[in-house]
């Protein structure tokens, strides 16, 4: 009886050399003792199997970042926070990856988005001189990994586009280590240099630009721990569009009076679903696993969240926003896209929902939450610090899955959680003043440059500096501001440093 499918292929020996093999062994010993060696064993310790015939993208990027020892700031599953193919998702839904797989720019997007440090190059903006040195460099550390974007027939094996880490290099024979993330299909195996550049230089049909190459290492910079942006909803193409782009030609056209005049003009037309691409990280809890209590760890991300929210909200900018928001003019029903009118069981399993999304594999069209509810617990033994936690089943077909997510809370909110109050709809919800307060002070300063009354573009600049804010906030705008302009760089497919 037939089986349909394949069990792997054979290796096309030459050009390549099987790692595994007498001749692979050799290379490999030899370039240990040339001490090119160095990123192997890192980046072994984590080598994956892509997990979808096209995610070896994210099977590369995953693997390299967790050899960086990058904390996501997330979980992955249980109580453990790891990099997964299913958790790189900020730049391009997984769904269309897993169906064309994924340009080098988004690669590159996505590496930023997980905190870490890149640098990117096409190959006709390199050469092959410069990447052999890049290749040597990274391969004698343990602190940069480079990861390659090349056509699999200049090798004469089956395939197209692919990504793989390097693993190594033989200076004398002048060959890389690629480190296969489709272990069903080839093993790790040695190529020519020449003949890996070859495969970089050719064009990636989906972009119409050659292949190429990154170098990943570990930024200085902390991620968000708060805000971040997400691509998921596909919305996330026009709401950038709008904020990078007509943001700066809407104030160019109008003629704005004050600072009030700019924050109703900029929310007034804000496109409907812009709440879709900024989102708070929360901690996330399966209720099978049964923490009630919160550990250490967690109390003190959770201290540091509500740290920043409070920075947010102490901002003069913040006031503004808020005031601004209550206005008569934005509270009218056909002006008020961000207005909270849902119910609190309606906006806790909104939040279940996000809370299940952030790193799962669940589709957030088919999801629905039942049981939703708010309840509030101590987060310090003398009781002065509470979290709200968001408790609902989410449901996607036939998969349900208890949850509960711990919220962070200001001081104010903290203490309507204490008493019973409804605090809980402006507090966490998307359409809150401090996520929109968190958005204009991400904005690129050259947003502003467009207003030609000059006390009026004196006083927003002033609002919307970063140089007077405390460290932790600046670093989450930065983080934001980052990720903004890496998804509008997404959007066309650039790999520009920022």
């Amino acid at each position: 009886m037939a089986v349909a499918g394949f069990y792997r292929r054979i290796l096309p020996s030459p050009p390549a050399i099987d790692f595994s093999s007498s001749e692979g062994k050799k290379l490999f010993l030899e370039a240990i003792h040339d001490g090119k060696m160095e990123g192997f064993f890192k980046l072994i310790s984590y080598f994956q199997t892509q997990s979808e015939p096209a995610f070896c993208g994210l099977a590369t990027l995953s693997m390299v970042l967790n050899a960086l020892a990058i904390d996501p700031g997330r979980k992955w599953k249980g109580p453990w926070r790891w990099f997964d193919e299913n958790m790189l998702d900020c730049c391009e839904p997984l769904e269309k990856v897993k169906e064309t797989g994924i340009s080098l720019g988004k690669v590159m997007c996505l590496a930023n988005c997980a905190g870490a440090k890149v640098e990117a190059f096409h190959a006709n903006q390199s050469s092959i001189d410069a990447f052999r040195d890049y290749v040597s460099k990274c391969s004698s550390s343990d602190d940069c990994h480079l990861i390659v974007s090349y056509h699999r027939g200049t090798f004469k094996q089956t395939g197209t586009g692919h990504f793989s880490p390097i693993g190594g290099y033989h200076a004398k024979n002048d060959m890389a280590l690629i480190l296969d993330t489709a272990r069903f299909k080839y093993p790790p195996h040695w190529v020519p240099l020449t003949l890996l550049w070859e495969a970089m230089s050719t064009v990636d049909e989906s972009t119409g630009k050659q292949r190429g190459f990154m170098l990943i290492s570990k930024s200085q910079r902390a991620p968000g721990l708060l805000y971040t942006l997400s691509c998921k909803h596909e919305s996330w193409i026009s709401t950038t569009k709008y904020l990078m782009d007509d943001v700066p030609a809407l104030l160019s056209s109008c003629s704005v009076k004050n600072v009030r005049d700019i924050l109703s003009t900029i929310f007034t037309s804000l496109p409907p679903d812009f709440s879709e691409l900024i989102k708070r990280f929360v901690e996330v809890h399966r209720q099978e696993d049964g923490a009630q209590v919160l550990s250490e760890e967690e109390k003190g991300r959770i201290n540091i969240k509500e740290a920043i929210l409070n920075q947010v909200k102490e901002t003069s900018l913040f006031a503004h926003v808020t005031d601004v928001l209550q206005s008569e003019e934005l509270s009218k029903p056909e002006k008020c896209k961000f207005c909270v009118r849902d119910t609190l069981p309606n906006i806790a399993a909104s939040v279940c929902c996000a809370g299940i999304l952030m790193g799962k594999s669940w589709s957030s069209e088919r999801l629905c939450c039942r049981d939703a509810s708010v309840r509030c617990y101590s987060a310090t033994t003398d009781g002065d610090k509470n979290i709200a936690v968001v408790s609902g089943t989410v449901v996607d077909g036939t998969r349900a899955q208890g949850v509960d997510v711990l919220v962070p809370l200001s001081q104010t909110e903290s203490n309507s959680c204490k008493t019973g109050s409804e605090w809980y709809s402006s507090g966490v919800h998307p359409h809150s003043p401090d996520v929109l307060t968190a958005l204009l002070l991400a904005l690129p300063a050259q947003t502003w440059s467009s207003i030609t009354d000059k006390k009026v573009l004196d006083d927003i600049s002033a609002l919307v500096s970063t140089d007077g804010l405390p460290v932790l906030l600046q670093e989450e705008i930065l983080h934001l501001r980052n990720q903004l302009v890496m998804l509008k760089n997404c959007k066309e497919d650039k790999i520009e440093a920022i």
